[in-house]
């Protein structure tokens, strides 16, 4: 793609789009508390199956809001998605349970915010760049192989992901247009002339 774009429009600045960068900062947070969750998985089915030996009763332990770890680890997905400024108050209150018990996501979540800071509080190239290499020295320091992907795309793509901040432009009006056009050809279940539909786009919405 970028091959193309530079043939067909030699004079054009490339742009990373900032969100696809933060979404595999949230896909490398999301895999640490997978990880964590089939963890306590196991554990509770150990749990279970010894207390079937013994027959006993097993009673899961339970955290300060009423979830089993399990539960925490599950119900957490979506608040990780969030700024904490966005919380509902039962998300922050399972944040913090979850955080106080899971040190390690919490230090993942500081990355993936740290990072959505420097795109909406950046002013300029040079200030994202200084930024951005000291994100990147956290990551080596944390450890966590989750993010080494990340950390190695931006690496690999750095100027384009600076590009973001001449106009901090995005590609949301693409992504726009193309969710328009899927729209359309699904009304028709499918295009059979090509020709004929790109006409009618054409025609709609040029």
């Amino acid at each position: 793609m970028k091959t193309i774009a530079r043939v067909c429009f030699p004079k054009a600045t490339q742009v990373t789009d900032r969100f696809h960068v933060q979404k595999l900062a949230l896909e490398a947070l999301q895999d640490i508390r997978i990880k964590h969750r089939w963890e306590a998985i196991d554990r509770e089915n150990n749990s279970i199956k010894l207390a079937k030996q013994k027959k006993i009763l097993f009673i899961p332990e339970t955290l300060d809001n009423g979830d089993t770890r399990k539960q925490l680890l599950a119900r957490s997905r979506y608040l990780l998605y969030k700024a904490p400024s966005n919380w509902t108050q039962n998300q922050d209150f399972r944040s913090k349970i979850l955080f106080q018990q899971y040190p390690d996501i919490k230090k993942a979540f500081d990355l993936v915010q740290n990072l959505r800071n420097i795109f909406n509080q950046a002013k300029s190239i040079k200030i994202a760049y200084t930024r951005l290499a000291q994100w990147y020295h956290q990551v080596e320091i944390s450890g966590f192989k989750a993010f080494n992907t990340v950390a190695n795309t931006i690496y690999n793509n750095y100027r384009s992901i600076l590009n973001y901040f001449n106009n901090r432009s995005t590609n949301a009006a693409a992504e726009s247009f193309n969710a328009k056009i899927k729209a359309f050809r699904a009304q028709f279940r499918g295009v059979k002339n090509v020709e004929f539909f790109l006409f009618r786009l054409t025609n709609i919405f040029a």
